[in-house]
């Protein structure tokens, strides 16, 4: 098994962070197997879906109408309606397992596997790759 952490910066704002490039070069020339892609954070997720065309944005639309960035949180510190982000990984979850064929990731044409993160409050972040042989 072979796994690395890296660093992920979003801004300090909601943000989607397409990882596919850099999970392509992870598993590259590794034969087959699986990747896990894993957040480590309690307020972040991993999503696969397609970018660039809109889809990145009406996630994080979605995500403001179904978990609104107000003070109906039972959670509350951080900024104002942080509780909303730690619910975020039972919509988004913080995980992904993708096939990886002859070191190349068997996605579908449009999917992209992306860093999901809504909490405005920690512009820094990690998400962990993972490689297990086949």
């Amino acid at each position: 098994m072979r796994s690395e952490l890296r660093a992920v910066r979003t801004g300090g704002v909601a943000s989607v962070v397409d990882l596919t490039d850099e999970c392509a070069e992870f598993v590259r020339d590794q034969g087959d197997g699986l990747l896990q892609v894993f957040v480590p954070h309690a307020t972040a997720g991993i999503a696969v879906i397609e970018t660039g065309a809109g889809s990145d944005d009406d996630l994080l639309a979605q995500l403001d109408e179904l978990l609104p960035r107000d003070d109906r949180w039972r959670h509350r510190h951080g900024s104002p309606g942080h509780g909303r982000d730690h619910v975020l990984p039972a919509f988004v979850p913080p995980h992904a397992t993708v096939p990886v064929l002859e070191g190349r990731l068997a996605l579908g044409t449009w999917q992209r596997i992306c860093f999901v993160d809504t909490n405005v409050d920690n512009p820094g972040r990690q998400v962990r790759f993972t490689f297990l042989p086949g």
